[in-house]
C-alpha cells in the first residue's frame, strides 16, 4: 500500500496483517502462531474428528494435524477453553516427545538441516505449551474474523458470477433480436408496397416493445450494482467496527 507526501513522491508504508495486529508488540508470539494458523482455515484445517487425528497421531508420531484442529476448535468454542488447553498441551508435549526422537535420529546420520527443522519445531510447540491460553485468545480473533471474510468473499464472488450471467444473458438477447431484425429487414424486401408498409409500422411496434424490454433490464442491472455497492459498503464498515473491538479488547 502507497502512501502519498506532500511533495507528490511516493513512500512505501507496510500493510499490516491481521495477526500482526493481534499479536501487537509479542513478537514470539506471531513468529510461532504465523506457522500455525491460516488464511483459509476450513481449507486448510482436516474435516476429521478430532479424536480420529490424535489416535492417528499417537500412531504415526506426526501430531501437526491434530494440534492445528484442537487449536482451530479451541478458537470456535470459547466457552470449552480450559478443557481445549488441556488438550492443545497434550498433544504439544506427544508431539515433542515424536520431535525429540527424529532430532535424534537426524543427529546419528549427520543431517544438520533435520536437525534444526526438528529443533525449531520442538522450541514451537515448546511455545505453545507454555502460553496455550494466549494462543487460543489470539487464534479465537484471528479466525473469527477469517471466516467471517471468507463468507463475505463467497458471497462477492456470487454476485459476480451472477452479474457476469447477465450480462451474458443480455449480450445473448441483443444478438437475437439483431438477428431478427434483419430477418425482418430480409423479408421486406420481397414485398409489395402495401405490405412493406405495414410490416414497417409492425417493426416499429416490435422495436418498441424490445427498447422497452431492454430499459427494464438496465433498470434491473442497474439497481442490482447499486445493491452490490451498499453490501460492499456495509461490509467494509463492519470490519472496521470489528478492528476497532479488537482494539479494545
Amino acid at each position: 500500500m502507497w502512501k502519498w507526501k506532500k511533495k507528490g513522491k511516493k513512500k512505501e508504508v507496510k500493510e499490516v496483517s491481521l495477526l500482526e495486529e493481534l499479536c501487537g508488540d509479542d513478537a514470539e508470539l506471531y513468529a510461532v502462531l504465523r506457522g500455525y494458523l491460516y488464511i483459509d482455515p476450513l481449507m486448510a484445517i482436516s474435516k476429521k474428528d478430532l479424536n480420529i487425528l490424535t489416535k492417528e497421531a499417537e500412531e504415526s508420531g506426526y501430531f501437526q494435524p491434530a494440534v492445528d484442529k484442537a487449536i482451530f476448535e479451541a478458537a470456535k468454542n470459547p466457552a470449552e477453553k480450559e478443557r481445549y488447553i488441556k488438550v492443545i498441551q497434550n498433544l504439544a508435549q506427544n508431539s515433542i516427545t515424536a520431535m525429540g526422537q527424529i532430532k535424534e535420529r537426524a543427529e546419528k546420520e549427520g543431517l544438520t538441516d533435520e536437525v534444526d527443522r526438528s529443533m525449531r519445531r520442538i522450541e514451537n510447540l515448546k511455545f505453545i505449551s507454555e502460553r496455550t491460553e494466549g494462543v487460543i485468545n489470539v487464534a479465537s480473533k484471528f479466525y473469527k474474523e477469517r471466516l467471517v471474510e471468507s463468507k463475505e468473499k463467497a458471497g462477492r464472488e456470487a454476485r459476480r458470477e451472477a452479474r457476469r450471467g447477465a450480462e451474458r444473458e443480455e449480450k445473448r438477447i441483443g444478438e437475437m433480436e439483431k438477428a431478427v431484425r434483419e430477418a425482418r429487414k430480409e423479408e421486406r424486401r420481397n414485398m409489395g408496397k402495401e405490405e412493406r408498409r405495414e410490416a414497417k409500422e409492425q417493426d416499429k411496434i416490435e422495436e418498441l416493445a424490445a427498447k422497452k424490454r431492454r430499459e427494464k433490464r438496465e433498470d434491473a442491472r442497474i439497481e442490482v450494482e447499486r445493491e452490490e455497492k451498499r453490501i460492499g459498503e456495509m461490509e467494509k464498515a463492519a470490519r472496521e467496527a470489528r478492528k476497532e473491538e479488537r482494539k479494545g479488547d
